[in-house]
């Protein structure tokens, strides 16, 4: 499985989002506000929107929040919000390992400045544009729960226009599919009776970087997590390969 899947994986299990709701909060409510403004502000029609609204209620965000960020997506709310855009930033952590940045900010100045902050206290550096994306390809990824029968999970997963899919922890799997299909694969498997907990666009590298000194596991996990911490930043992703033992004694 990818590095980062793993780390994620072993972040959830040891609950530190609780500690990071505002910041999801955050998060979540400018991804709904991008989602409202890049397509129709109603989420029949707009899956985009529609998938923001799920994860947000999701983490608990209170419905009110929810339409105030869709009506400043819609832009009939007033405030800056449509100074917000979307910035994507490359760089090497420890070990040549690439990470892809993605950005919601409303001033690339200073997000740039933070991101280049938390690169050089952690052993790593802010890359051009280009250095580090290459190595990488969009897709759309389905995350389904509670999968006890491979075969039938195949089918549909064909059925719905998949490439690919892993299983990633006991019963649970990711379908991927080309960015343009997520929709159709999420309805699909839906319709099949499948458990579908998340739909997102996603980052796979094309090669990896393994990882296999403590300090640098150490030093590249930090930068990850200084990284997500970021008011600005939406998602991270990244090319290592790490055991899982030496995962979770660098994040201990």
């Amino acid at each position: 499985m990818a590095g980062h899947s793993k780390w994620a994986n072993i972040k959830r299990q040891k609950a530190v989002v609780d500690a990071k709701k505002g910041k999801t909060f955050t998060q979540l409510s400018r991804a709904i506000i991008l989602a409202a403004r890049s397509g129709i502000p109603d989420p029949s029609g707009n899956f985009q929107l529609r998938t923001a609204i799920d994860k947000a209620k999701a983490a608990g965000i209170p419905n009110d929040n929810i339409e105030r960020a869709i009506a400043k997506g819609a832009g009939t709310f007033g405030g800056d919000n449509a100074s917000l855009e979307e910035i994507r930033y490359e760089g090497y952590g420890p070990g040549g390992v690439a990470i892809l940045i993605e950005a919601l900010t409303d001033n690339r100045n200073r997000t740039a400045a933070d991101l280049r902050v938390a690169f050089s206290k952690n052993g790593g550096n802010l890359g051009e544009t280009g250095c580090v994306s290459w190595m990488f390809d969009q897709k759309g990824v389905c995350i389904i729960q509670s999968v006890v029968d491979e075969d039938q999970l195949l089918e549909a997963s064909l059925d719905g226009g998949a490439e690919s899919y892993e299983m990633t922890e006991d019963e649970t799997a990711e379908v991927f599919t080309e960015v343009a299909n997520l929709e159709t694969l999420n309805q699909t498997l839906k319709d099949q009776g499948f458990k579908v907990t998340d739909a997102e666009l996603r980052w796979i590298p094309s090669n990896n970087v393994e990882v296999t000194e403590p300090d640098q596991a150490r030093s590249l996990l930090k930068l990850i997590d200084t990284l997500e911490g970021l008011d600005d930043v939406q998602n991270v992703t990244s090319n290592f390969e790490m055991s899982e033992n030496l995962m979770a004694l660098s994040i201990a």
